[in-house]
């Protein structure tokens, strides 16, 4: 998808449609609007040539961005529309999603929290819209991983996930003050066995390890959840007691080798970056709701936390 990746500089006055501010050397500079040869079209700021600052970016797919850009990428708080209805509001980095977003999916699911290079990808929430479901946890390249919580109607579970399936030990916490404390094992699908897969997959685990033994292969990571279901295995029951729960999921450390741009944008009298507004829009509407009031709860949790 061409959102995916900026779209360069565009200070070339016989590609596309521009009607805007120059700077002395003729580069767009300031306020304006361009029609791309490709048939995308852009309104807001430029800076040396380049969209840098607020702008509407409409893609001839029907997608759009509006937000924040520097050096004609999307980098700032922007909300991105894809042409399925979904939509993405939070913070950018080089035409990622990295930071604080919410997810809107077109079935009603929503995703809330943290991203890093485009994947979900630290501590978050997850509303699954069709059960009324919501997991609350830790994201790792976009799986679940670590520890976290599934909140039903009426009883939630506490433990922890594997590439996206409940593994060890948890409990489950009931509406009637009493824990039900147990482990999640991974076993064989009996679905794919009918079929011969787990025979396969028994077998090329066992060439891999030859390999390994030999040397004539780096070490692979073998994915132990592939090919398995999650299976309950219940031990005792208790009264509720919160030393029982296990631990909650924290913030994930960040190693980003991405150089910021931010030393390097130049900020003039047209072309600023305002700091969004966490207040709500209209009187009577509940703050709760709004998900840049839940980024910087986010944020201002994370510092601490870290």
């Amino acid at each position: 998808m061409a959102e995916e990746k900026g779209e360069g500089p565009e200070d070339v006055d016989t590609i596309g449609v521009y009607v805007g501010g120059r700077n002395i050397d003729g580069e767009r500079h300031g306020e304006g609007w361009a029609v791309l040869p490709n048939g995308d079209f852009y309104q807001g700021c430029y800076c040396r040539g380049m969209r840098s600052g607020k702008g509407l970016y409409v893609f001839k797919n029907g997608a759009r961005y509006e937000g924040e850009w520097r050096k004609a990428m999307k980098y700032g708080v922007g909300t991105m529309t894809y042409p399925d209805g979904s939509r993405y509001e939070g913070d950018w980095r080089h035409d990622l999603k990295q930071g604080f977003g919410a997810y809107y999916y077109p079935n009603g699911d929503i995703y809330e929290g943290a991203w890093f290079k485009g994947k979900r990808h630290g501590l978050g929430t997850y509303l699954f819209a069709e059960y009324q479901i919501k997991f609350m946890g830790t994201w790792v390249e976009g799986a679940i991983e670590g520890p976290g919580q599934i909140i039903y109607p009426r009883v939630r579970y506490h433990g922890s996930w594997l590439r996206g399936k409940p593994k060890g030990p948890g409990c489950f916490v009931f509406d009637t003050n009493c824990m039900q404390h147990g482990f999640y094992l991974l076993m064989k699908d009996p679905a794919l066995e009918e079929f011969g897969e787990g025979e396969e997959e028994k077998e090329d685990k066992e060439v891999k390890e030859e390999r390994q033994e030999e040397g004539g292969e780096e070490e692979v990571e073998i994915d132990e959840t592939m090919g398995k279901i999650s299976i309950w295995r219940a031990r005792n029951v208790t009264a509720y007691m919160a030393e029982f729960l296990p631990p909650e999921p924290v913030p994930l450390p960040i190693h980003d080798s991405i150089p910021s741009l931010s030393e390097e944008s130049i900020v003039t009298d047209i072309i600023q970056f305002e700091i969004p507004s966490v207040a709500a829009e209209e009187e009577g509407v509940d703050d709760s709701d709004s998900w840049l009031m839940h980024r910087q709860q986010f944020l201002e949790e994370t510092e601490q936390k870290g």
